[in-house]
C-alpha cells in the first residue's frame, strides 16, 4: 500500500510540475506573440510611409540632369560676360 500512496505522490508532483511548466511557457510567449503582433501592425504603416516617400521623391531622379543643365547654362552666361568684358 506504501508503495501505491508513493506512486500516487509521484503522479501529483509530475502533473504539478507540469501545469507550472506550462504555466511559465505561456506567460513567456503570450507577451512575445502580442509584441510580434504589434510589430507587424507597424510594419504595415512603415512601408505606407516609405511607398509615399517613393512617390514624393520620384521626381528627385531627374535632378542630376537638372545640375547638368543648370551648369551649362551659367557655363554660357558666363562665357558670353567674359566676350562682353564684364
Amino acid at each position: 500500500m506504501y508503495s501505491l500512496l508513493a506512486a500516487e505522490t509521484g503522479w501529483i508532483i509530475g502533473y504539478t510540475i507540469g501545469i507550472v511548466v506550462v504555466l511559465v511557457v505561456v506567460a513567456l510567449v503570450v507577451p512575445i506573440l502580442l509584441l510580434a503582433n504589434r510589430i507587424g501592425k507597424q510594419a504595415l504603416d512603415i512601408d505606407a510611409a516609405l511607398g509615399e516617400a517613393v512617390v514624393h521623391t520620384d521626381s528627385l531622379k531627374g535632378l542630376a540632369t537638372t545640375i547638368d543643365s543648370a551648369d551649362r547654362i551659367t557655363a554660357g552666361l558666363a562665357r558670353g560676360r567674359a566676350r562682353l568684358g564684364g
